[in-house]
């Protein structure tokens, strides 16, 4: 075996380690940053503690603000289209064609995925209070589609394999290409589920309660959970690049001792 203090791919585990460290690092701090902004913002209920700060605020106005609670559909709710009993306010059904078509190149079958059909169904909702029967506050969600998020639950998911008849064969090897099967997906948001919004909340009438999104630009963001579920992600997110970051500079620095520890070793034999 050769000397490994100067073996190329000992130096380069060094290097990575080391780099990896510093990306790891840098990701932690980002996150960092984005935690004490998140902690910045007020955070509040459908209740009467907000009618407060409302009524008290200039032009009755919060700029910016996170509003947690629970889904309430306004009116008649959407039903799925699947699921018996699923009911909810927005509705998104997806139905997407996998093809697969030959590359006269490397000659060989390759996919691709098109969106044959797509519609959205969506009707007026607000957010109650969590854990209340009755709620004498109501926040009105304005504009759901334009927030940004990943809110929407999948309620229904199936795959169909296309059939294929002889004919069909024949003519799809000269097309060069072919139909492999037909995936039909519905997304809702449920009706009390809970969710946190960030955004602009307005009163309007001394009585209804808007939230919408904020006129300064920043971020209007649906949440499909509730603000502490929500915060607990970013802190874990926040501790798993931190505890890469020492793994990784841990080991950079053990391979680094290694080395060190040899050449010192060597040195030491040769005075001998």
């Amino acid at each position: 075996m050769g000397d490994s203090s100067l073996n190329p791919v000992v130096w380069l585990g060094v290097g990575s380690s080391f780099a990896f460290s510093g990306l790891f690092y840098h990701l932690y701090r980002e996150k960092k940053k984005e935690l004490i902004k998140l902690k910045e913002i007020p955070i509040f209920q459908p209740d009467e503690h907000l009618l407060k700060v409302l009524n008290a605020s200039p032009h009755k106005r919060l700029q910016y603000v996170a509003v947690e609670g629970v889904v309430h559909a306004d009116g008649e709710p959407l039903t799925s289209k699947f699921v018996p009993r699923c009911q909810g306010v927005i509705q998104k059904v997806v139905q997407l064609e996998h093809w697969k078509y030959w590359n006269n190149i490397t000659r060989t079958w390759n996919s691709r995925t098109t969106n044959q059909k797509e519609s959205s169904n969506t009707v007026p909702f607000s957010l109650v209070q969590p854990g209340s029967y009755i709620s004498q506050v109501y926040v009105k969600v304005q504009d759901p589609l334009e927030a940004s998020g990943c809110y929407m639950e999948v309620v229904h998911s199936k795959a169909r394999r296309a059939q294929e008849s002889l004919v069909d064969v024949v003519v799809q090897g000269l097309r060069g290409e072919k139909p492999m099967a037909m995936v039909e997906c519905e997304e809702m948001l449920r009706v009390g589920s809970s969710l946190t919004g960030f955004g602009e909340v307005v009163l309007e009438g001394g009585q209804v309660v808007r939230l919408q999104a904020p006129q300064d630009g920043r971020s209007y963001v649906l949440v499909p959970s509730d603000y502490r579920s929500f915060m607990a992600r970013h802190e874990a997110s926040a501790t798993m690049w931190m505890a890469l970051t020492a793994v990784t500079g841990l080991t950079g620095a053990s391979l680094l001792a290694c080395i060190v520890s040899n050449l010192l070793g060597k040195r030491d034999d040769r005075s001998r």
